[in-house]
């Protein structure tokens, strides 16, 4: 699978991919995590991407033309199943979007700053608008390395155990139930004895229960439909 990051900032991509499972992912040649230099893609000789908005207000906007001259040629050389831009106004990120991503090929992400991106963008190449959650943060480069983290770790062969993606919370509509491991006790507080017992079928039915009452309590919102 292959990611394509748009972004004013690129630098501030650099860690987040050179580290742990994206960087195993990427060793393995099951993720390309690909940060293109917005400012490479500006038409004049400042190599701004920004300018005042149109009919005043505070902040800049994101010009047209680096963005669209980046998307093009990148539109150029393969086919995109997504163009996804992170905004705080998009669709909320949950678990069942980054399943959907997992089966794709090959997915742009559009990094804004300052007040955003022109309009113009978003309603000509953005397939999909994405939020990380209901606050604003400086630009789009942590919410794109939140999409591909969530996304790659699903990929067959990232997760040296596949079963463990499949077994977090959100994947069945649930909450995770209360995880422990050794010593079985310590300083008084004990593992409950359940987990110790070896019994597989009492084991998954108490994980169930745990999973359920956590959700309950957490996150109803979850046991609504």
């Amino acid at each position: 699978m292959r990611f394509d990051i748009i972004t004013v900032l690129p630098n501030l991509l650099d860690s987040p991919f050179a580290h742990s499972i994206l960087q195993r992912a990427q060793k393995k040649g099951l993720a390309e995590i690909h940060v293109h230099n917005l400012r490479e893609y500006s038409t004049n000789k400042q190599k701004s991407v920004d300018d005042y908005p149109y009919g005043g207000g505070s902040g800049m906007v994101m010009q047209i033309e680096p963005f669209a001259n980046c998307i093009e040629k990148l539109q150029a050389e393969r086919h995109y199943d997504e163009i996804i831009y992170m905004t705080p106004d998009g669709q909320t990120l949950n678990q069942d979007i980054a399943n959907s991503y997992s089966a794709k090929k090959n997915v742009m992400i559009l990094c804004g700053h300052y007040k955003g991106i022109d309009q113009r963008i978003r309603d000509i190449y953005v397939t999909q608008e994405l939020s990380v959650g209901d606050y604003v943060l400086s630009g789009g480069e942590l919410p794109a390395a939140i999409v591909v983290d969530a996304v790659v770790r699903l990929l067959p062969g990232v997760l040296s155990d596949e079963t463990s993606a499949l077994s977090d919370s959100f994947q069945d509509g649930l909450l995770d139930a209360p995880i422990y491991t050794r010593p079985a006790e310590w300083r008084g507080h004990r593992v409950p004895d359940i987990l110790l017992s070896g019994n597989e079928a009492k084991i998954t039915a108490w994980r169930h229960e745990q999973q359920l009452q956590r959700t309950t309590e957490r996150r109803p919102d979850l046991l609504e439909d």
